[in-house]
């Protein structure tokens, strides 16, 4: 009589993880009950032991789940040793060739920026910030550009979810004015960084869209202002643009 072979504890948590990471808007509870086909006590049950286990965590109203950061950490490091000989590495290094500074690619990670990976210049000066490093949205140049782009329910959510922190004279910390800001940038499609979130760095940057048309990564430049000043960090978006193309195609392959 043939039999009905149950999945394991692991590859259930796996495909929750794979359920939550996908979703275009952090999931209930209930909605991962439909989709594992699981009792609601097993689900939770499983999405519990994620939470300890820093895989998932919570939404801030505490309805929704969302991935966590050993998730993120753990994306991030498979893709940085992925890009050490990668397309994209390839890509950003020729632009870095071509317009001789500093450029990075970031994803959005909950209410933060993730570098996920940068090549550097030839310029003795450097404006350091490694990669996996976690930057802010509302005062940076990819940050704002994901603020511009995002649905304005998440965009309110992203903006509501932290004080808006001044780290320059420059850092828009009125919630208006960094509304009015987004407004200007969504139009252009061109993320600007005026000295906002490191004093004397200014830094451009564009959208990487993925198959759907929806913003899934930025690729910038930035340099020190007596460098590289606002107009002329601006000036090089149409070569971020094209390798913002190019990305693209990586990301779609990898999807």
């Amino acid at each position: 009589m043939p039999t009905t072979k149950t999945p394991a504890v692991s590859e259930r948590a796996l495909k929750l993880l794979e359920i939550i990471a996908s979703a275009e808007q952090p999931p209930t509870l209930n909605e991962l009950v439909a989709r594992l086909e699981l009792p609601k006590a097993t689900t939770h049950r499983f999405v519990s032991l994620l939470e300890a286990l820093g895989f998932a965590q919570r939404t801030p109203d505490g309805r929704h789940y969302q991935v966590g950061h050993r998730l993120t950490a753990l994306a991030v490091d498979v893709m940085r040793n992925s890009l050490a000989q990668g397309p994209r590495r390839a890509i950003l290094t020729s632009l870095v060739q071509e317009i001789q500074e500093t450029c990075n690619i970031t994803v959005l990670d909950r209410s933060e920026l993730v570098y996920l990976d940068r090549v550097e210049s030839d310029w003795p000066l450097q404006i350091r910030l490694s990669v996996g490093s976690r930057v802010p949205l509302h005062c940076t140049a990819s940050g704002k550009l994901f603020l511009s782009l995002a649905p304005p329910s998440l965009r309110d959510r992203l903006v509501k979810s932290q004080p808006l922190v001044r780290y320059t004279p420059r850092t828009i910390v009125d919630p208006v004015k960094l509304n009015t800001e987004l407004a200007k940038i969504k139009k252009t499609q061109v993320g600007v960084d005026n000295e906002e979130f490191i004093d004397g760095m200014t830094a451009a940057a564009v959208p990487v869209f993925d198959s759907r048309g929806k913003i899934c990564a930025t690729v910038a430049v930035h340099g020190p202002k007596g460098r590289l000043p606002l107009s002329r960090a601006i000036s090089l978006a149409p070569a971020l643009k094209e390798a913002a193309d190019k990305l693209a195609q990586t990301f779609i392959a990898s999807a």
